[in-house]
């Protein structure tokens, strides 16, 4: 909090035998205005200074220096401070007209590179809604990363290795067709998986050629290969079309299959340090001396075909050696939490002291009418069919609301594809929740359009003053705006917040409550008088609009100038 340090500059001068960052560790904000805009709590004082914490309070009081505060009391066993209201909205005013976009950054990061898994569709499959969760988290995630003073390397790790294309490839095949694919590539491809996976269930001799494709896949076979290649560039394009709908751009593409010639140096290290036994002709690493709960980390099966696990491991070694990360985050589904636990493991026991800088950034499901959605069963909801209902159900209200608009179609996709977005973020990542798209794309109540309109409606309100703000007279003594000032302050401990719990949800519900107490204003407040608040009044719009749209940007929602 920007005025925190007011605060903690009174309370040093009397507490002599605390640290400023002692003191400020402490500070807490009061759940009602009524009892002022910053507490500080004396329990913990009380062992040291062996007095009861409300005596501790009232001494306080009786001592500190009061200038620059509208009051300061004592209420229980807490310091409340009243802020100079004019005083601190014109300093909080006056530094996000300063810094812009740039309100809310801190250096925390230092410049450290944090890796970013994330995404990670599987090749010859459509990106459906079950790939939008760690796609939006892991790009706001990168976002708010950056904003922290990292530098994020977002890693598409995709799903192109594994027996489901030795599956595919019989498919193919067998009862596939060239023209069929050229046609329409994925579609066709995921017909022909979830016809593999209908007959195998009364075919088992299907799964065995299908395990017998990949391992020709793996040993180089030229058509094996050739089909896999084919797959891989027909699913990029399609990819690629939405990542630039939502748009996410990549640091890396390199998927599992990347990481086959870099596998071998992981087998011999767990080898060398006498990790791997034996188990039914597979090779495993036992976890029980780390967690006796923990199953064994398969490496090999018994085929000699590498697992799920030696890849990752592959790619964890080689993620620090090529980008020397401070944080390794994997934006993947709560179900795998196990997977993760085990790999972090296996990198303990293989004496990687970093392997506690990697983290699973878990989340929870999505469902469409109560059902999960499975690929397999072909049971899916595209994330391209969601994206143009939503630019639809945009576009019918922008119709609606603003018939006279121009780029109707560009705003559309820009509040259809920012509804989806937002709605997803704004769950806190671990719930499962389930979608409703009629809900998603309202332009009231708690969704992304509701806070894309806002700010539309912040920049009309500039446009309609011709005004230009100048940097004087910002000092605010409307009792009105104080609820949005002390939001708008709170904005850099969100964004620290937001990092230090890997947590989006935390910005996007920011934004929805920054948006409500300006509605609230706007609504009660005729902001256009001219009188000689103006000037201070239109800084804070401009304030709520800057703020507001860097919210949007964090979560990777784009800011209208017109709705």
């Amino acid at each position: 909090m920007a005025n925190n340090e007011m605060v903690v500059a009174s309370l040093a001068k009397v507490l002599t035998d605390f640290k400023p960052e002692e003191i400020s560790m402490k500070l807490e904000t009061p759940k009602s205005s009524e009892m002022g805009d910053v507490a500080f709590p004396t329990f913990t004082l009380a062992k040291v200074l062996h007095q009861a914490p409300q005596q501790i309070a009232t001494d306080i009081v009786a001592k500190i220096n009061q200038t620059g505060f509208e009051k300061v009391v004592a209420i229980g066993p807490y310091v409340n401070f009243f802020l100079d209201k004019p005083v601190t909205s014109g300093k909080i005013l006056r530094l996000i007209l300063k810094e812009q976009s740039h309100f809310g950054s801190n250096t925390d990061g230092n410049g450290n590179n944090v890796t970013i898994d994330m995404s990670s569709p599987n090749i010859a499959k459509p990106m459906s809604m079950g790939h939008l969760r760690s796609t939006v988290i892991g790009n706001a995630l990168a976002n708010i990363t950056a904003k922290n003073g990292y530098v994020p390397v977002k890693i598409n790790h995709l799903g192109d290795w594994g027996t489901q294309f030795g599956k595919l490839i019989y498919a193919y095949k067998t009862w596939g067709s060239e023209t069929e694919v050229k046609a329409d590539p994925i579609a066709t491809l995921l017909r022909y998986y979830v016809e593999f996976h209908e007959k195998a269930k009364n075919d088992d001799t299907l799964n065995d050629a299908g395990r017998a494709w990949f391992k020709k896949l793996e040993d180089g076979d030229s058509e094996a290969h050739q089909l896999w290649q084919w797959f891989r560039a027909e699913s990029l394009k399609e990819f690629t079309a939405i990542y630039d709908r939502l748009d996410i751009t990549f640091d890396s593409f390199n998927g599992e299959a990347f990481y086959n010639d870099k596998m071998a140096k992981v087998v011999d290290v767990l080898e060398e340090k006498g990790l791997l036994v034996s188990s039914q002709g597979a090779k495993i690493v036992d976890l029980s001396a780390i967690n006796s709960s923990l199953t064994p980390a398969m490496i090999k099966r018994s085929d000699g075909a590498t697992l799920y696990m030696t890849r990752d491991l592959a790619a964890a070694v080689y993620r620090k050696e090529t980008y020397h990360f401070s944080k390794s985050l994997y934006v993947v589904g709560g179900e795998q939490r196990e997977h993760f636990v085990q790999m972090k493991a296996v990198l303990s026991l293989m004496g990687f002291t970093w392997a506690d800088d990697v983290e699973h950034i878990s989340f929870g499901l999505i469902t469409f009418n109560g059902k999960k959605m499975s690929t397999r069963k072909g049971d899916v909801v595209l994330l391209k069919d969601v994206l143009d209902d939503a630019h639809e159900l945009a576009l019918k209200q922008i119709q609606e609301k603003n018939p006279a608009l121009e780029n109707k179609n560009i705003v559309a996709e820009q509040v259809g594809a920012g509804a989806v977005v937002f709605h997803d973020l704004m769950n806190d990542r671990t719930n499962n929740f389930d979608f409703n798209l009629e809900e998603v794309v309202r332009f009231e109540g708690d969704t992304g359009p509701y806070v894309q309109y806002t700010n539309a409606r912040a920049k009309s309100i500039l446009r309609k003053s011709g005004v230009t703000i100048v940097d004087q007279n910002l000092d605010l003594d409307d009792v009105a705006t104080w609820d949005i000032v002390t939001i708008l302050n709170s904005f850099p401990e969100t964004v620290q917040r937001a990092w230090q719990q890997r947590e989006a949800s935390i910005v996007a519900k920011y934004a929805l409550n920054l948006s409500r107490s300006f509605n609230r204003y706007y609504a009660n407040s005729k902001i256009l008088t001219n009188d000689q608040q103006l000037n201070a009044r239109l800084a804070l719009v401009q304030s709520v609009s800057i703020v507001l749209s860097e919210s949007l940007r964090l979560l990777g929602v784009k800011s209208p100038e017109e709705m």
